[in-house]
């Protein structure tokens, strides 16, 4: 009897995601709750907004610079020992933000931050493309992106919760403990990693062998890559899908940041609300983006195409930001064009990864894909950065507005992109 697919690959999501999916709820919130604590250290000396923006881009720096020799050494070693030292590593350094004392140590710790969590997004990536064919991959990467959504929906009023009630402890600031109780899960749930993860089907005692042949079989199936597996890792370097691929990724990444770092001073600057109920209404957009992401990522897979959901999504994007950002919006429409701005980033950021993992493969792979994020995870550099810039002379609206541009370059260049590697995308 022919094993269903189905089946096969409902049994490696119930038993895969769920880890995956809480180990980037835990990366992204110790990545971005950076923006509510910003709530409390305005009222440090040493903080400023050019503070905050320097110290939340530097994570980026850290990032960036050992992104691709991380993805190489997960390939080498295996998912289970590499993103348990990620795990363990970044928790620590999370922590570690709760001792800041003045600039210097701020940017220190956060940039030390970057350098732990390096290599953990393009690892899980490509550690999906171990278990799931090309035709799967869009759902499965929105299921696995929803973190980000749900390390909002859940987050944001975590966070706005610990300011206002660690504001009664007897020792400590606010914003430490938010460190320090949001980093603790994460060494927590690495510690645990080993016993957890499986680094490829054929290791997975808890698969019959029918059910990895089938997998097998579907990872064999497709069309060939742009890229080939036996090319030597350099060769990313020299790939034009590899750097049109990092051009569309960063114009993302510009809205992704833009939402996340900023949209708690902007909610609680509109709403004039207590650090709770700021908590809650920022829950509202990535609620709207976990919804969002489900829909779109099946959509996607149900038609086979990336190239019209990936543009008609960063148009929607492009408007929302727009929108939000006019000096005559009231609350209520910051607030929904929020909800869509960040539903559109966060379906487009999560159906772009089904491009590149289809168009490169193997060794090429883990550095083309750490390559990708890396580099166009500058972008995390650069745009609360912009929005610094342009808050000091024309308002955080100007920041979302530059940045509804940047995602509307995306959408441009993934044509770009079809049109060079002639494949349907």
């Amino acid at each position: 009897m022919e094993t269903s697919g189905a089946e096969v690959y409902g049994k490696v999501t119930r038993r895969l995601l769920p880890v995956l999916f809480l180990c980037y709820i835990l990366a992204y919130l110790d990545r971005v709750n950076v923006g509510f604590a910003k709530l409390e250290m305005n009222g440090e000396p040493w903080f400023s907004d050019s503070v905050f923006a320097l110290g939340s881009g530097i994570f980026f720096l850290g990032y960036f610079l050992f992104e691709v020799p991380g993805n190489l050494i997960m390939h080498r070693v295996g998912a289970r020992i590499w993103i348990t030292r990620i795990m363990i590593t970044w928790g620590i350094c999370s922590v570690l933000c709760a001792f800041s004392s003045d600039p210097a140590h701020f940017y220190f710790f956060r940039f030390l931050l970057g350098v732990a969590e390096a290599g953990f997004f393009p690892a899980i990536i490509l550690y999906l493309t171990y278990w799931y064919p090309r035709f799967y991959r869009a759902r499965i990467y929105a299921g696995f992106m929803m973190a980000v959504a749900f390390a909002g929906v859940i987050g944001s009023p975590l966070s706005g919760w610990i300011l206002d009630y660690a504001a009664g402890f007897s020792t400590g600031k606010p914003w430490q403990w938010l460190f320090i109780l949001e980093g603790i899960p994460s060494i927590a749930l690495g510690l645990l990693l080993p016993f957890l993860l499986t680094d490829k089907p054929s290791q997975a005692a808890w698969l019959t062998e029918s059910e990895k042949k089938k997998i097998e079989s579907d990872l064999n199936e497709g069309t060939q890559p742009a890229i080939q597996s036996a090319a030597r890792w350099t060769s990313v370097f020299g790939s034009p899908v590899v750097w049109i691929s990092v051009l569309i990724y960063f114009s993302f990444v510009m809205g992704l940041y833009g939402v996340s770092f900023w949209m708690p001073q902007i909610i609680q600057n509109n709403f004039n609300a207590a650090h709770t109920a700021t908590g809650w209404l920022t829950a509202i957009p990535w609620t709207c983006a976990a919804v969002g992401m489900l829909i779109f990522g099946r959509s996607s897979d149900k038609t086979g195409d990336r190239k019209w959901h990936l543009l008609v999504g960063s148009l929607i994007g492009m408007l929302a930001f727009l929108t939000a950002g006019l000096q005559s919006a009231g609350p209520y429409l910051v607030l929904g064009s929020l909800c869509v701005a960040t539903t559109a980033v966060m379906c487009i950021v999560s159906a772009f990864w089904s491009v590149p993992t289809a168009l490169i493969s193997g060794t090429a792979a883990a550095a083309g894909l750490a390559l990708i994020n890396s580099v166009a995870n500058l972008g995390g550099f650069l745009s609360p950065e912009m929005f610094s810039w342009l808050k000091q002379d024309y308002g955080l609206g100007a920041g979302l507005q530059a940045t509804g541009l940047f995602i509307g370059i995306g959408g441009v260049c993934v044509l770009l992109l079809h049109r060079i590697t002639g494949k349907k995308i």
